[in-house]
């Protein structure tokens, strides 16, 4: 089968359309409604005599906290590289509602390049995160139960791992204790709850290849450990089948499209600053095989979501990019200088907007520090600067020179927000020439380093740490589980997206510092060590005005005010 041409269009089309225009068949999709389907399970694993497209990742430096248009800038790329000539799928992460209704907005684009349906995407889309909370929240009622009943294996209260988890930044749930004044003198907890983007269950389920590579996941997730120290698992408590019934319509990746009918795949959506950050896996294996170029993204920075595509999701996929896309803003830049007070949740200051050589010259640090840090990957790497109508010409050709210099592949402006794919093609192109250069890609350390020299490697390499200082009690987990042979799996810091650094207030290209390991945790199904680094948190707060005070829906059903 051959792809039928025909993107980029200037109305999306029904679902069917869209399948038949990938060259599937209707058993290939399963529609959910006019404008969303989901995979067959296996696709990927069907399309195999097909030939291979690129792989190309869109990264970002470090953001102001509105975000800087990394989505945007993924799905104009992949709509501009259609209107050139070169079939295009893109693949992003499936939106959170921790900040749909926090800071950011939804996660479906913006402007003239968005998917569609956006408000049924940000919203409950195909139902994959409510899955993933009920079936986290599903464990921990076994675990509590299993407890509470005294079965064997015997399970240490005290050493109990699993947390409960809901799509909403709701702080006050950080810690909790459960089971108080119960009548039944049924047993009291403490716990607490993550963000469902932040759960090991949608780490899972973006990193699973088949459905029996999430069974055996799932199985091998370690939930708590008994008195003498063993680790018991989703096994032990004969869960897997259960949380595998809840999950196996999740797994299918869920096929849309853009504003102009360019296919996207959009499943998963762990976040990059406290998860993974990047999408499914098999909506990769799927895409590569359906387009000649698939772009995809990474959350936040190449310090996050990159460096984890890099050392999580590659060797999760066995894909390699081709080309990386390095977005960045004239206000984001300037803002790594350090001179403009940015507060979450508030605008940004008049200042920061205003015309400010000195400040692009001070904050393009940061841009330079991305820049070296995925020249250490070994992949060609285009910088993207998502424009904006007030951006000042002598500052974007200031950051074009700066990015020249400190050996980009190529630079290219995107105005996809205002214009679509036509505002798109320049970076289309250089994303395309980029692409003929050979991908050197590397991992920055191999598997069978210890724990404590992986997290070194990422502070030091990646983030311009001097080292590390590891707490008593993340000391102790990390000998805990190299006791227990987990050893041998790569790492993934949660820190945050503000800064290189684990402190969101040093700005620029910080020096002189050193990266604190406050706690270490085992994502035995996922397959990695997850260390938490200064004061970042697996359930964000909301800001003094949420997003969610601006939605509304008028009286014919439309939603009004959605980001």
């Amino acid at each position: 089968m051959t792809i039928q041409r025909g993107f980029p269009r200037s109305e999306p089309v029904r679902i069917d359309a869209l399948t038949v225009a990938l060259g599937l068949s209707p058993e290939d999709v399963e529609p959910y409604g006019w404008q969303k389907g989901k995979l067959a399970l296996g696709l990927d694993r069907q399309l195999t005599d097909r030939p291979s497209g690129k792989l190309v990742n869109v990264t970002a430096i470090n953001p102001t906290p509105l975000g800087e248009g990394k989505t945007v800038t993924a799905i104009g790329l992949s709509m501009g590289l259609n209107r050139i000539g070169h079939s295009s799928i893109v693949t992003l992460r499936e939106p959170s509602q921790g900040p749909l209704f926090g800071i950011k907005g939804g996660g479906a684009g913006g402007g003239e390049a968005h998917l569609v349906p956006a408000d049924e995407i940000n919203l409950h889309f195909t139902g994959d995160i409510h899955a993933i909370t009920a079936a986290t929240n599903l464990l921990a009622a076994l675990i509590d139960n299993h407890v509470a009943r005294g079965q064997t294996p015997i399970i240490d209260p005290q050493a109990i791992l699993w947390r409960r988890c809901l799509d909403v930044c709701d702080r006050s749930l950080r810690h909790v204790r459960t089971g108080v004044g119960d009548t039944e003198k049924w047993r009291e907890f403490s716990t607490g709850f993550d963000l469902s983007a932040a759960s090991e269950l949608m780490a899972i389920l973006a990193l699973a290849r088949s459905l029996s590579d999430l069974k055996e996941r799932i199985s091998r997730i370690v939930v708590a450990f008994t008195s003498q120290g063993d680790p018991v698992t989703v096994d032990d408590l004969q869960a897997t089948g259960a949380l595998l019934a809840m999950l196996k319509d999740a797994l299918r990746p869920n096929l849309v499209q853009t504003c102009e009918g360019t296919p996207a795949l959009v499943h998963a959506g762990p976040f990059a600053n406290i998860a993974h950050g990047n999408s499914s896996v098999l909506a990769d294996l799927a895409a590569v095989r359906l387009a000649e170029f698939v772009v995809t993204e990474s959350g936040f920075g190449s310090d996050c979501g990159a460096e984890k595509f890099m050392h999580i999701k590659c060797r999760a996929s066995g894909l390699v990019p081709a080309v990386e896309v390095l977005v960045c803003t004239a206000r984001a830049i300037k803002l790594q200088s350090g001179r403009f007070a940015v507060r979450p949740g508030k605008p940004l200051p008049p200042e920061l907007l205003a015309r400010d050589l000195d400040a692009v010259r001070a904050g393009s640090v940061n841009l330079e520090a991305h820049l070296d840090i995925l020249r250490k990957f070994g992949v060609p790497t285009v910088v993207a600067i998502n424009r904006f109508p007030d951006d000042h010409e002598d500052e974007l050709e200031l950051i074009r020179q700066i990015a020249i210099d400190r050996g980009a592949d190529g630079v290219a402006d995107s105005t996809a927000f205002a214009e679509g794919s036509s505002g798109a093609t320049d970076l289309a192109a250089a994303v395309v020439a980029a692409g003929q250069k050979p991908s050197r890609y590397r991992t920055l350390y191999e598997n069978s380093l210890s724990p404590a020299e992986k997290l070194e490697c990422v502070a030091t390499e990646v983030y311009g740490a001097d080292g590390l200082d590891i707490s008593p009690a993340a000391q102790s987990q990390l000998d805990r589980f190299r006791r227990l042979g987990f050893d041998g799996l790569p790492v993934c810091i949660a820190k945050t997206q503000y800064s290189l650094s684990h402190d969101p207030k040093l700005l620029g290209r910080p020096v002189g510092f050193r990266l604190p390991i406050r706690e270490v945790r085992l994502a035995a199904g996922a397959g990695f060590l997850y260390a938490l680094a200064g004061d970042i948190n697996t359930m964000p707060a909301l800001p003094a005005r949420p997003a969610a005070s601006a939605i509304n829906v008028d009286d014919h059903g439309h939603i009004q005010n959605m980001r």
